[in-house]
């Protein structure tokens, strides 16, 4: 399992969960403590205004002990729907076009999958992820519009 975290720039943090392990609270508050610090060297005008994370809400990322390491870091959750994948800006646009370009490989270690996925997104041009990311707010009006209903049938 992968968790990408991006912005319209770049990706910002990218980890890969080992094989055969969950994903569990604590890993996912250690998870947003590298991603805190990838913050510091990447964006760091960014902590001091804030973060809006757009998570699902599955049990480690609405466990009791994620939602205090978000309130003791003064991060935001942007809300949507559980499980509209029309608001998730990683699976409209990041993942699709991502499984066509590992499509067919094969890989020996988790090492080479890592490399390849920050070539893959080294790759990317800017424009995609600010369309990746401006759409969203474009999707959530027209699900509010359509009542809940999804965006993309």
């Amino acid at each position: 399992m992968a968790t990408v975290f991006w912005d319209a720039k770049s990706v910002i943090r990218l980890d890969i969960l080992p094989q055969g392990r969950c994903l569990n609270a604590a890993q996912y508050c250690s998870t947003l403590d590298r991603l805190r610090d990838a913050f510091r060297r990447k964006r760091p005008g960014l902590l001091r205004r804030g973060v809006v994370l757009q998570h699902d809400n599955s049990t480690p990322r609405s466990a009791n002990l994620t939602q205090q390491w978000l309130k003791r870091y003064g991060w935001e959750i942007f809300s949507h729907p559980a499980y509209s994948s029309d608001l998730a800006p990683s699976d409209f646009h990041l993942f699709g076009p991502l499984k066509i370009y590992l499509g067919g490989m094969a890989f020996e270690t988790e090492g080479d999958l890592f490399g390849e996925l920050e070539n893959w997104f080294a790759y990317l041009d800017l424009d995609f992820f600010r369309v990746g990311i401006y759409s969203l707010l474009s999707r959530k009006k027209l699900c509010v519009d359509l009542h809940g209903d999804y965006v993309e049938k």
